[in-house]
């Protein structure tokens, strides 16, 4: 079933649009993340300009996250307070990003500079989520017990100063990685149409310590209202978000989240970040052949008499 889609001006298949969607939404149950990471690429290869994948997939990152975040909530895996932190970084991260994307539309660069941003994001990211991975499954095998931080053991982001108590996580940290986090995150989702869980998961675990208990759902509380304030911001500034595109992704992904929360109660926390890991990299490889594949249609211009002739 074909159906057009106004803003991006393109024709496409319901169906495979509502798969998509909805096995995204499975992955952002799953591991904690909004999707837009994959949702985006996935657009583009149908045929969707980036500019419109952007805006648009920050939509299905807020519907993703909204049906994660509530069975997290729900548990009492969140903190609000960490949350909330993380947000106020995000917002003005998006502010940023959103007034950057607008100049590199305007100057032509814009789908480069996307495609550029998920090949060297999603490598190294995904290269060092494997590493590391692998390390916790070996150690977990030869039975030595993982652990992300040894006793007396303190990182350079215990030393700054504004350190803030977080009841839920029972940490006593500074407030400034956290809003510098934050604020990245927020970036990268104006930019690139990502909810910044793939960042946000494992910096959240490696640089601020937060107990893996709550990663998850404080990750998709932050997400949710940075993915939102973001997709208003590209309507009002840059008119890019088809909703009828939106509409098929937010229903599939809803439905998708529900399915990976359940399925992630049953495999363990390296194996998933393993998983993850391999997506990724993935996704990275393949647009790396789309950067540098010929196209299969090269046109040219050529001047006659009577004018122009594609």
């Amino acid at each position: 079933m074909d159906i057009y889609l106004p803003i991006a001006e393109i024709t496409v298949n319901a169906l495979t649009i509502f798969g998509m969607g909805a096995a995204v939404g499975v992955l952002a149950g799953m591991f904690g993340i909004g999707g837009g990471f994959l949702i985006t690429p996935l657009l583009i290869f149908n045929g969707i300009t980036p500019a419109v994948a952007v805006a648009t997939g920050a939509n299905q990152v807020v519907a993703a996250s909204v049906s994660g975040m509530i069975a997290h909530w729900r548990r009492d895996a969140v903190d609000r307070q960490l949350g909330g932190m993380l947000l106020a970084g995000g917002m003005a991260g998006a502010l940023v990003g959103v007034f950057i994307f607008r100049l590199l539309r305007e100057a032509g660069y814009l789908d480069a500079v996307i495609e550029l941003f998920y090949v060297v994001f999603l490598s190294i990211i995904g290269s060092l989520m494997l590493i590391e991975s692998i390390k916790t499954i070996l150690k977990r095998r030869r039975g030595r017990a993982p652990s992300t931080r040894r006793p007396g053991q303190h990182s350079w982001a215990d030393r700054l100063p504004g350190r803030v108590r977080f009841k839920r996580s029972k940490l006593y940290i500074s407030v400034i990685p956290v809003l510098a986090l934050g604020f990245a995150v927020g970036f990268l989702a104006a930019i690139m149409g990502v909810g910044g869980g793939f960042i946000m998961v494992p910096a959240m675990i490696y640089l601020l310590r937060v107990p893996t208990n709550v990663v998850i759902g404080t990750s998709l509380f932050q997400i949710v209202f940075v993915a939102a304030f973001t997709t208003v911001m590209h309507a009002i500034a840059n008119g890019t978000v088809d909703v009828v595109l939106a509409a098929l992704l937010m229903v599939a992904s809803v439905l998708g989240a529900q399915v990976g929360v359940q399925a992630a109660q049953r495999l363990k926390a390296d194996e998933l970040r393993a998983l993850l890991a391999l997506l990724v990299l993935a996704v990275s490889v393949r647009l790396v052949i789309r950067l540098v594949s010929v196209p299969e249609e090269a046109f040219s211009i050529t001047a006659l008499a009577g004018g122009l002739v594609a």
